[in-house]
């Protein structure tokens, strides 16, 4: 099983969580309607890797990036920042035609983390950023949410089993687009616009 380190300790997710289409501004960006329900889909665990590819089969990746809660307890217990890759091309390709995203969505590789650390009081509070090669790509939080994480948790009791470990990964907000090669991706989660945990990393 592949794992995310939680203060110091390797945790083994039985599955990730993946909240779509919750900030107003990406589903513009992308074209996409507002939908009615919450948009959930899962990514194995083969999809979490610890390198930040840049293409996958000839197609070129495109990052999103999030701010990612790990359950313990049945509750969120500690945060981290969240890449979810995606081949944008296939995904289009997939939707048009009515079908799932997994081939676009849960590859092998498919979600790079920083380390989690424990959840503040203020969950309200939180906010990610990203930059690339310096430059500022995303920046949102829970305030820019359509569903808040205690809602989220809320709906996903409604139908599934969350075990110690999972990671929810709450949406991503607008400025996603394509990894480039050698690019420097640096991610933060901000907690009252204090940086609470942060990892970079070099596609590849």
């Amino acid at each position: 099983m592949n794992t995310v380190t939680y203060s110091g300790n390797a945790v083994a997710p039985s599955k990730i969580v993946c909240v779509g289409r919750n900030y107003v501004e990406h589903i513009q960006e992308l074209g996409n309607e507002i939908p009615d329900d919450m948009v959930i889909f899962i990514k194995p665990n083969s999809a979490i890797g610890n390198t930040l590819l840049s293409s996958i089969d000839g197609e070129a990746l495109h990052y999103e990036g999030e701010i990612v809660l790990l359950i313990r307890n049945n509750n969120y217990t500690a945060v981290g920042f969240g890449i979810d890759l995606t081949r944008r091309e296939l995904q289009s390709k997939l939707k048009k035609n009515g079908l799932p995203w997994e081939r676009a969505k849960a590859f092998n590789g498919a979600a790079v983390f920083s380390e989690f650390v424990p959840l503040p009081d203020n969950i309200g509070g939180l906010s990610l950023r990203l930059q690339v090669d310096g430059q500022s790509r995303q920046a949102g939080g829970v305030e820019m949410m359509l569903y808040k994480p205690e809602i989220i948790l809320s709906e996903l009791h409604k139908f599934t089993t969350l075990e110690d470990g999972d990671l929810v990964m709450t949406g991503t907000p607008e400025g996603v687009g394509v990894i480039n090669m050698g690019e420097r991706f640096e991610g933060a989660v901000l907690a009252d616009n204090k940086v609470l945990v942060s990892a970079s990393w070099i596609a590849h």
